[in-house]
């Protein structure tokens, strides 16, 4: 993971911030009412919402830690990737001070 930038390469692309929220389906509301957003993806445990720049979960904590999502199309390599219920490969890492980083196969 080590990765310097040079001409090759390109910026990894954080797909989206997931924050733990008490009620779902309240802060769904809380933020489709103050800011300018679309549902791309909702169930019982989790809200996904689009923003211009980047995607927002909305997750309860007995589902997913807070985290931030990386894309890294060559995850299919990684033996130890799970799927999500809309198919998108995923691990789960941890950087220097326990932050969760979620790293995942496309873009959602």
């Amino acid at each position: 993971m080590n990765k310097k930038i040079n001409k090759k390469n390109t910026l990894s692309l954080i797909d989206h911030l997931a924050i733990v929220v008490n009620d779902v389906s309240k802060s769904v509301e809380y933020y489709s009412k103050n800011y300018v957003c679309n549902v791309k993806f909702k169930d019982d445990t989790w809200w996904l919402l689009e923003f211009q720049n980047i995607n927002l979960a909305l997750v309860t904590q007995e589902e997913h830690p807070n985290h931030f999502a990386i894309v890294d199309e060559n995850l299919s390599k990684n033996n130890n990737m799970k799927y999500h219920r809309d198919g998108i490969g995923y691990i789960y890492s941890q950087d220097l001070d326990n932050n969760f980083i979620e790293i995942i196969d496309r873009p959602s």
